[in-house]
């Protein structure tokens, strides 16, 4: 049998970590109280805690669009304004789901390079907001991405300008964390550096573009901020009735530091990744590579030339950008053929093939 398509579109294609389905069949064993009264979620609550330093209020859901969308909800009222970067999740691939689940709250899009929002932008967007103008939607929320869409991420610094200035104008902040795992794994710092101690409010924790089979978590920092959610949660149809196979998945993942083994592993592979395609002759990287996330600018219809050899990309743009997305189970001779594959089709590639290890 032919060997099946590497998929390097997306960290969505993946399977389950090992040690996750391991969980899931521990947690399959005998009955269980339901709607989150069961062991699995009690410890995944005291494993938050112990984890970011600091009490949290958890909640499983299955989604990231959920976590994203009810955690916003929580602290946006219908007639608010959440700002975020144009390119976030939040504004591009939620269908609608955050100014749903609010009531009518408003996503607004800012500019900003290598898909990150700069201080400067977001104090020049809020002097023009409106508040306290009967007219417009009101200032209410900041909603930050880690990593964000361009695979890039916000270091400590960053953030406490930002939420510094989110406060002064009294916006909570909110974090879309599907990749924050990356995040922690490339700069090496405790989880908390990141978000509370860093100004962030809640975060919607991801686990499924990084081993998991579908389970998220939004952690509120601050209690009175949660006093909602459950009834959100609840009315949006996210409450699961068998919770503990959600809980049981969050557990296993931030047990060991599996979710920062898996976070390490695909970090690395896109650099490899990255290294070698920085030695093809006009080959650009449109983003510093962060994360698990690679932009290049690759010849037109190449993207779609490798399908022939065994390999998916994805066309990110008309211009002739690819992406490409390493996971926790990424493996290096994937990387090294991916990279041979590109060489024999990239215009005067064989001029550099032997400084790639392939």
């Amino acid at each position: 049998m032919s060997r099946p398509a590497r998929n390097f579109r997306s960290d969505n294609v993946t399977g389950v970590a090992p040690a996750i389905m391991a969980a899931l069949g521990e947690a399959n064993r005998g009955p269980a109280m339901p709607y989150g009264g069961d062991p699995w979620t009690e410890r995944v609550t005291a494993k938050a805690a112990q984890l970011f330093e600091h009490e949290v209020t958890v909640f499983p859901v299955a989604t990231g669009t959920a976590a994203n969308s009810l955690a916003l909800a929580s602290i946006v009222p219908p007639f608010g304004a959440i700002y975020c970067h144009e390119a976030a999740h939040i504004a591009t691939d939620e269908c609608g789901a955050p100014e749903f689940y609010s009531g009518g709250a408003k996503v607004v899009g800012l500019e900003g390079a290598h898909g990150k929002i700069a201080a400067d932008d977001l104090a020049a967007a809020l002097a023009v907001g409106g508040a306290g103008v009967v007219h417009h939607v009101q200032p209410a929320a900041l909603s930050l991405s880690q990593l964000t869409e361009a695979g890039t991420l916000y270091r400590p610094e960053e953030l406490r300008a930002l939420t510094a200035l989110a406060r002064r104008h009294g916006l909570k902040v909110h974090m879309d964390g599907a990749r924050f795992a990356n995040a922690v794994a490339r700069l090496d710092c405790a989880p908390a550096e990141l978000t509370w101690r860093a100004g962030i409010d809640v975060l919607s924790l991801g686990a499924t573009k990084n081993g998991a089979l579908a389970a998220e978590a939004v952690l509120f920092f601050d209690a009175s901020l949660a006093r909602e959610f459950a009834f959100r949660r609840k009315r949006a149809g996210h409450l699961f009735s068998k919770m503990r196979f959600l809980s049981a998945q969050l557990e296993a993942y931030l047990t060991d530091g599996l979710w920062l083994a898996n976070a390490r592993h695909a970090n690395r592979m896109a650099d490899h990744l990255a290294e070698g395609l920085a030695l093809l002759p006009g080959c650009k990287l449109l983003h510093p590579v962060e994360g698990n996330e690679i932009f290049a600018k690759f010849p037109p219809c190449l993207a779609e030339a490798l399908v022939g050899d065994g390999f998916l990309v994805e066309p990110w743009d008309a211009s002739g950008t690819a992406r490409m997305v390493t996971a926790f189970d990424t493996e290096v001779r994937d990387v090294d053929e991916l990279l041979a594959a590109i060489r024999r089709r990239w215009p005067d590639g064989k001029k550099r093939e032997g400084k790639i290890k392939g």
